[in-house]
């Protein structure tokens, strides 16, 4: 039986009553994946990315942000 090590580092409240939720979680192998998982009613998506998906995702979306404030 495997287990995980979870450690909460995000809770955000989004329009339309959804919540998006960060966790870092640690495997017993030692590797280490962010948890990405998004409420939406009674439907959950949840996703464990690397490091390098993480980055390019935040990017996309620090690039999003600075172009939706500037219009």
């Amino acid at each position: 039986m495997s287990s995980e090590d979870i450690t909460q580092l995000e809770k955000i409240a989004a329009p339309y009553g959804r919540e998006v939720t960060l966790k870092e979680v640690t495997f017993d192998s030692g590797m280490t994946l962010l948890r990405v998982t998004i409420r939406e009613g009674k439907r959950i998506t949840s996703v464990d990315i690397d490091a390098e998906t993480a980055s390019r995702w935040a990017g996309a979306m620090q690039g999003w942000a600075d172009r939706a404030e500037g219009a």
